[in-house]
This record gives C-alpha cells, sequence and structure tokens, in this order.
C-alpha cells in the first residue's frame, strides 16, 4: 500500500536545471533506502543517486558533480536537484524507496513510482 509520487519532470534546454520531487506515503513504518533511477529509451534501467541504509550518498559516475540528492525525513520525500542538463540525461526519472511496514512480523516493501519524464533538447 506504499505509494510514491513524483513531480518536477518535464521540458528543459541543455544546460538548464530541474529538481525532481518524490513523496511516500502509507503505512510505513520506517525507510532505509530511497532514490532515484532512470531509463532512457532503449537502455536499461540505471542508479542515477541514492541514500544508503547508513545515510551516505551514492550516484553515477555521469552524473556526478551536476546532481544532488536531498531528503526530507520528517515528509518521506527525497529530491533531485539537477543543473547543467544534458540530452543524454533525457530519460523517464522514477523513484524507489525501501523499506520496513511491520518491524514485528518482519515485513518490508520495495515501492517504485510511476515515472517523471525529463527531456533535455533545444
Amino acid at each position: 500500500q506504499v505509494q510514491l509520487v513524483e513531480s518536477g519532470g518535464g521540458l528543459v534546454q541543455p544546460g538548464g536545471s530541474l529538481r525532481l520531487s518524490c513523496a511516500a506515503s502509507g503505512s510505513i513504518f520506517s525507510i532505509y533506502n530511497m532514490g532515484w533511477y532512470r531509463q532512457a529509451p532503449g537502455k536499461q534501467r540505471e542508479l542515477v543517486a541514492a541514500f544508503t541504509s547508513d545515510g551516505s550518498t551514492n550516484y553515477a559516475d555521469s552524473v556526478k558533480g551536476r546532481f544532488t540528492i536531498s531528503r526530507d525525513n520528517a515528509k518521506n520525500t527525497v529530491y533531485l536537484q539537477m543543473h547543467s542538463l544534458k540530452p543524454e540525461d533525457t530519460a523517464v526519472y522514477y523513484c524507489n524507496a525501501r523499506g520496513t511496514l511491520n518491524p514485528i512480523l518482519r515485513t518490508n516493501f520495495d515501492a517504485w513510482g510511476q515515472g517523471t519524464l525529463v527531456t533535455v533538447s533545444s
């Protein structure tokens, strides 16, 4: 019953910026991983940026120095600030969250959003 809602995608010129947001809702006990993936036409889905269980961040080499992932734990929301966008960044961006539903029953979740399209073109 966990739901992820993404927003912020759209059309942007090369060199421009966008900020994506993803809010998780539902009967969530805790979230231990949350991040962003993307899938470009004809390519496999790949990790863009994510928080690991210890709070550190992990970025794809192709976006290091340009993208920044951040979060608001109180709102169960994760953001992806994208700068210096390139045509190669064009893709559907998906939010992913993993966590615990019920710590007593030890049930976990792995949820995905519907995706938001980012198009970088002049």
